[in-house]
């Protein structure tokens, strides 16, 4: 089994996106990407918008050749999107070939309008190949009853978490849980899993209360302490405060706690996180972002001018 992480905060976008390869099985997780469109009152910095351009076409590339893809959730940081802005994965950029994949699939319940639209929307594309896949196991893959999105009573309807197995290896997706419900951690400790990729809590919000606080670091250090390999990242790395985070729990438990970025063995790019300073550092001219919707302007220049290619 390998895991390669392709999208996350760690990374530079709005993501959870992985591809996990098995001997006969490609199966990618959460293939959506997003920038966060507004933080701190600024869309985009055209150096984040480059690298997610990178994402979403190395999304695109493991979708070409995978065998099956799964949908943790609808929103649009995780799923390709019919209504796309300019920053996000657009149904319409799809191969070809993705109408064939087998999709395992959360569940149309407990979905707002615009999210039960998405679910419809990719149902309508890949027809008989969607399965509602909450609950159930096929092959070296399992799939969780529906969780909470958060904390349980967050009002952000639920996901779904993936387990997939291979030689007494088992890996654990669990997108943005944000350890905030001690259930749903539980949920993950019973799968007894090798090595776990899970959101973390949301500390950039200010709306989180210090309980919640409390309880995402309670659980974060029981899955490190059990757990062999723990990446966390998402929501935590939307802020500095949670880098610091995450590096204070390494500290507790007395082993690395990594973040996507750790484990892929890339630098951190919290570029959400760091946007007013993008800002600062490089200005961006007036209609920049007009201009990137229509096509007018590149922002590959952004990659090079800052060695991140």
């Amino acid at each position: 089994m390998n895991l390669e992480i392709i999208g996350a905060e760690s990374m530079g976008v709005r993501s959870l996106c992985c591809l996990v390869s098995l001997p006969d099985r490609r199966i990618v997780i959460d293939p959506g990407v997003a920038l966060g469109y507004v933080r701190h009152g600024l869309l985009p910095h055209p150096l984040q918008v480059a690298v997610g351009r990178r994402v979403r076409e190395k999304i695109l590339r493991v979708l070409n050749n995978a065998t099956d893809v799964v949908f943790s959730h609808l929103h649009g940081d995780h799923v390709p999107l019919v209504d796309a802005n300019p920053y996000q994965l657009s149904v319409q950029a799809l191969p070809s070939r993705f109408r064939e994949l087998r999709c395992w699939s959360k569940s149309a319940d407990d979905l707002s309008a615009d999210m039960s639209r998405r679910f419809h929307a990719l149902a309508d594309l890949l027809r008989v190949n969607m399965q509602v896949a909450e609950g159930r196991s096929e092959g070296p893959l399992s799939f969780s009853r529906a969780v909470p999105h958060g904390a349980s009573d967050s009002n952000m309807g639920t996901v779904m978490m993936t387990r997939i197995e291979m030689d007494n290896r088992v890996f654990v997706h669990a997108s943005d849980i944000q350890l905030l419900d001690d259930l749903t951690v539980d949920r993950v400790m019973d799968w007894r899993p090798d090595i776990v990729l899970a959101a973390g809590p949301p500390l950039y919000l200010d709306r989180l209360s210090k309980a919640a606080r409390e309880r995402a670091w309670s659980n974060a250090v029981r899955l490190a302490q059990n757990i062999e390999i723990v990446i966390l990242d998402h929501h935590l790395m939307r802020s500095m405060k949670g880098a610091v985070w995450l590096d204070e729990l390494s500290m507790t438990v007395g082993r690395k706690v990594y973040c996507a970025a750790d484990f892929m063995g890339r630098p951190r790019r919290l570029l959400e996180a760091e946007r007013v300073q993008w800002y600062e550092q490089m200005p961006v001219p007036e209609k920049w972002h007009d201009d990137y919707a229509k096509g007018r302007v590149n922002p590959d220049g952004y990659l090079a001018e800052n060695r991140l290619i």
